[in-house]
């Protein structure tokens, strides 16, 4: 969703009126990690607003969610009011089923709502960020555990690019790997060094790269120029993917 902060604060709201009617997290499965029914909601400055407009927003959003919905909500990313609650992989740690228990501990009081998870919707995370790019790197080979190598390696978790968050996945119905990105912060760690970074280290294992692509919305600025060979882009990518392209195309549309 994109628009202005109080037009966005009342689409938000909606989204958890009709989620936490709907959505029970006790009869839900699935393969990615989650703690409640409207699981993360980021405010993301883009153009005529600041971080720290988002900043705010997040938080007046997040009293209201829990004032008007009893969910309990975790401030993250920019919005933190806990350096160790900044990341969102640490408070999804142990998910919904594990809430209950982890909130019974004096860390884990959430900064607004009630300090145990709402029976089915669970809890909920709001914070301020920049734009995530979700990035993948497709390898000519169908051996996994180079991606998983390469992953580990370029990852900062274990010591790589700070701002890369990075898995290693295999495409079966193609018979090729993956390298699968979420990048943090493109201003701080552009996409074509996080490229370069991938295929230095794939060439290392004797692969080459087919090529990359990018899922679902990028920032103009984070593209270098001929992106499309520069990055290697899959024939996919097409300039509607650019974010700002989008939304003016949208505002005419409207």
């Amino acid at each position: 969703m994109a628009g202005e902060p109080a037009a966005l604060k009342a689409a938000v709201l909606a989204l958890f009126e009709m989620a936490v009617a709907e959505i029970d997290l006790r009869n839900h499965t699935g393969e990615h990690p989650r703690l409640g029914a409207v699981d993360v909601v980021p405010f993301i400055p883009i153009e005529g607003a600041t971080m720290d407009d988002c900043v705010r927003l997040a938080k007046e959003t997040g009293a209201e969610v829990a004032r008007r919905f009893n969910v309990p909500v975790y401030l993250y990313e920019e919005a933190a009011t806990n350096q160790g609650r900044k990341n969102l992989a640490d408070i999804r740690r142990g998910q919904f089923e594990g809430l209950a228990a982890k909130m019974s501990q004096t860390e884990w009081a959430p900064d607004y709502g009630p300090p145990v998870p709402h029976p089915s919707a669970g809890a909920t995370v709001i914070g301020a960020r920049m734009p995530l790019i979700a990035y993948n790197i497709n390898l000519d080979t169908d051996r996994l555990e180079v991606a998983k190598k390469i992953a580990a390696t370029v990852r900062f978790s274990s010591g790589g690019l700070p701002h890369v968050k990075a898995m290693g996945v295999a495409l079966e119905d193609r018979g090729i790997v993956q390298v699968s990105m979420n990048l943090t912060n493109y201003q701080e760690m552009p996409v074509l060094r996080v490229f370069d970074a991938v295929k230095a280290e794939a060439e290392r294992h004797g692969v080459k790269v087919l090529e990359s692509e990018i899922v679902g919305l990028v920032p103009a600025a984070a593209l270098p120029p001929d992106a499309r060979q520069a990055l290697q882009l899959a024939a996919a990518f097409t300039p509607d993917q650019i974010l700002e392209t989008k939304l003016r195309q949208a505002s005419l549309d409207a």
